[in-house]
């Protein structure tokens, strides 16, 4: 076809070529002709042009409007192809037509025939940091426009001079689908129509400070390839409906749990059980294998360890790089989905270990993403964790902070998590944080406190609890930092729970001590009482206490082997009657002698023998006693619920308290000594008839079945500021649990 008169290519035509325009749109797509920058010399000043620009086009281009094929010309030595002198609009979005050098047959609708879709009000909010929603703004999501189906991507990016959709579809060619700028938002969009479910995409961008060009992911993907490729896949949210937990999610809004029982397994997915090949199991699999295992243990919730998307098996998934999508090494979203589901209905909760505090300097993530420390900081002395060799987020930024709320509802709400663990709260608090003098920069008031951190995390309490009634959100906190749990309307930072993690580094070094010198270290297990309850507290032996050299729980215990499951059986009996909610890592519960490795799975053939089936069921029963008697929940996290009977009697390594329900009470004795005592005399607040309801010297345990097996009647011998008193038989390293049936 002969070329028209006057037909040539613009400045803003060179630069989409040259894969640099900030906004595309203004060429490509349908245009006026007065407004057109490629038309020809005296045109009908109210027709259309229509502007293609198709690098892999080889041959003839047409175009299908309003069911009339038409040819495009092409410019000389250029991409570009136009159609002018369109007498009226089309009516409804044209299809191109089109070949590539294999002669590969191509149709498509134009993506620059579709309007902006992003509405003003959600670009508003977002630039206040205040869009809960943003995850179903950004990212990428199905949709039909104008009746065309296909995919919305929209990112923030707003030091790019330009951002393109790339993938197998374009063939990762940035000039392809260069996306819309959408102003001072910094965001960018546009609508690719035809893509398949499923097909993998990232950002390319270009950053304007320095030109140079950047493959990202999406922040917001919903849905990963399999590590190590690094591309998200377009998703569909929910594409199979499991949800038929509707009890359980109805009576979590109604859950009271501060006076209900709380006990936690956590759980590294990866690494709990694995195929005989030694491969991941699907999230469906092992739905079906922790409820089988976890319902007669008695954990009332389980924690999994970060199951965000994340390039690194060995980070445990506390190096995240997606925070909208569980990562695909275990299955797909659905699959997730069913996990969850699946636990409820066996009523079992899902806590899940979340990470705001930091993430990985990866390239291909959120790292510099648009040319700039986008969410992280510029100064290192503010953005950089030197320890883990990770990135700060920057929390004074709206759209950051905006960024990780939204994340944390998006699991609430999404998979109908019951809870979130925060990861590394002490790390957010605190500009000086593993820093030396000289390594971080004070705040406005010259403190070491972030305070950007801070509102950060009173607003995600506010919006987590405000809008999913039931949840908990739990900090691991380190610090002596005041009102962690403490309401944010009287200056809390609004958490549901805090980590006692003095409690937990005191007992395991109490636990550590051979019994002759216990009585030298007895206020490690009296000191913890003097701040018990200054928050509401979780008594943690978690992951972090059987890795590194730390060893296992069972051989942190000293002695001989029947010392070593003895002392292990006190210890969770002390963890289990001591207020607090309780979390328990796996592996735990069953006395594996080596520390925990991510490489696999845990050591089950363990279980063959009679003594760690025996500890085993000792944390069975100890759960079972923890939530069957209300003096051990009810008041878990004040001090109306606890009352030292004995706490002097470091001697002989002794202590003993009284827990206290609305209604009842038991009484718990704990010997830390090998030694048997006959004739120890306690006081009780109650006179009557006590039975011994729990005891871990129990034959059935592995003990040496030393006890009070016939009850015990009181004495009207006042004793230790207590009206009765109990002469009794303490077994060693053991501790007992009475209560008294005549009050």
């Amino acid at each position: 076809m002969p070329r028209p008169k006057g037909l040539q290519l613009s400045t803003e035509m060179q630069r989409i070529s040259a894969a640099t325009s900030h906004d595309p749109f203004t060429v490509l797509g349908l245009h006026p002709s007065t407004s057109s920058p490629a038309t020809v010399s005296g045109a009908n000043k109210s027709s259309w042009t229509l502007v293609a620009y198709l690098p892999h086009a080889r041959g003839a281009v047409t175009a299908e409007v309003d069911d009339i094929g038409v040819a495009l010309t092409q410019l000389p030595n250029s991409d570009f192809y136009v159609l002018e002198h369109l007498a009226e609009r089309p009516t409804r979005p044209y299809q191109l037509h089109w070949r590539d050098e294999y002669d590969n047959a191509f149709s498509q609708h134009d993506p620059y025939w579709f309007a902006p879709q992003i509405s003003d009000y959600d670009l508003h909010l977002f630039a206040e940091g205040r869009n809960w929603n943003i995850h179903q703004v950004l990212g990428a999501h199905p949709k039909t426009i104008d009746g065309v189906a296909g995919v919305l991507f929209a990112t923030w990016a707003p030091g790019a001079e330009r951002v393109s959709v790339v993938g197998d579809f374009n063939r990762w060619d940035g000039r392809c689908h260069a996306m819309r700028s959408r102003g001072g938002s910094g965001v960018w969009e546009i609508f690719i129509p035809g893509l398949a479910l499923n097909s993998v995409y990232k950002f390319e961008l270009r950053a304007r400070n320095n030109g140079a060009v950047s493959v990202k992911t999406d922040p917001y993907g919903r849905h990963f390839e399999v590590r190590p490729n690094t591309a998200a896949k377009v998703y569909s949210p929910a594409q199979e409906n499991p949800w038929n937990d509707d009890k359980w999610m109805n009576e979590r809004r109604l859950w009271n749990w501060q006076q209900r029982p709380f006990s936690v397994y956590e759980v590294h997915l990866g690494s709990w059980q694995r195929s005989d090949d030694n491969q991941f199991l699907n999230y469906r699999d092992l739905a079906h294998r922790l409820v089988d295992y976890i319902t007669p243990l008695g954990f009332t919730h389980i924690e999994i360890l970060p199951v965000g998307e994340h390039p690194l098996d060995d980070s445990w998934g506390y190096q995240s790089t997606g925070y909208f999508a569980p990562t695909s090494r275990f299955g797909t979203p659905d699959d997730f989905r069913y996990f969850v589901n699946h636990l409820h209905n066996h009523n079992i909760g899902v806590i899940l270990d979340w990470v705001p505090a930091h993430f990985p300097k990866d390239a291909f993530a959120l790292a510099r993403f648009d040319g700039t420390a986008l969410y992280e900081h510029d100064d290192i002395r503010l953005g950089e964790h030197k320890d883990w060799g990770t990135l700060i987020f920057n929390y004074g930024r709206n759209e950051v902070r905006n960024f990780l709320i939204a994340s944390a509802l998006f699991w609430l709400d999404e998979f109908h998590l019951d809870g979130l663990r925060v990861d590394a709260v002490a790390s957010m608090l605190h500009l000086d944080y593993s820093r030396e003098p000289g390594e971080w920069v004070p705040n406005r008031y010259g403190g070491n406190e972030n305070l950007e951190a801070v509102e950060f995390v009173r607003e995600l309490n506010v919006q987590c609890h405000g809008q999913h009634p039931g949840v908990l959100v739990i900090a691991e906190e380190s610090t002596a930092w005041p009102q962690v749990s403490g309401p944010v309307y009287l200056g809390g930072l609004g958490f549901s729970l805090k980590w006692n993690m003095g409690w937990m580094h005191d007992s395991l070094q109490f636990m550590n001590k051979d019994p002759i010198y216990r009585q030298y270290h007895h206020d490690n297990l009296t000191f913890g009482m003097m701040y018990a309850f200054s928050e509401n507290f979780q008594l943690p032996f978690s992951h972090d206490e059987v890795v590194h050299g730390k060893g296992s729980m069972i051989n942190k215990m000293p002695g001989d082997d029947w010392q070593k499951f003895a002392n292990l059986r006190l210890l969770y009996t002390y963890q289990f009657t001591y207020p607090g909610s309780k979390l328990l890592f796996m592996g735990c519960e069953f006395a594996q002698w080596s520390e925990w490795s991510d490489k696999r799975a845990l050591d089950w053939p363990l279980l063959q023998f009679e003594r760690h089936q025996q500890l085993q069921q000792s944390v069975a029963d100890l759960n079972g006693l923890y939530r069957a008697q209300p003096a051990l929940h009810e008041r878990c996290y004040s001090d109306s619920g606890f009352d030292w009977i004995d706490c002097h009697d470091n001697r002989q390594s002794v202590i003993s308290y009284v827990r206290q329900g609305e209604h009842e009470r038991v009484i718990v004795i704990l010997n830390f000594t090998p030694t048997p005592r006959h004739d120890y005399r306690v006081g009780v607040p109650d006179a009557g008839h006590y039975q011994e309801i729990f005891n871990s010297d129990s034959a059935y345990y592995g003990g040496s079945n030393v006890g009070n097996g016939n009850g015990l009647i009181t004495d009207a011998e006042p004793w230790m500021n207590m009206p009765y008193s109990l002469s009794l038989t303490l077994p060693p390293l053991a501790g007992i649990v009475l209560k008294c049936r005549d009050v």
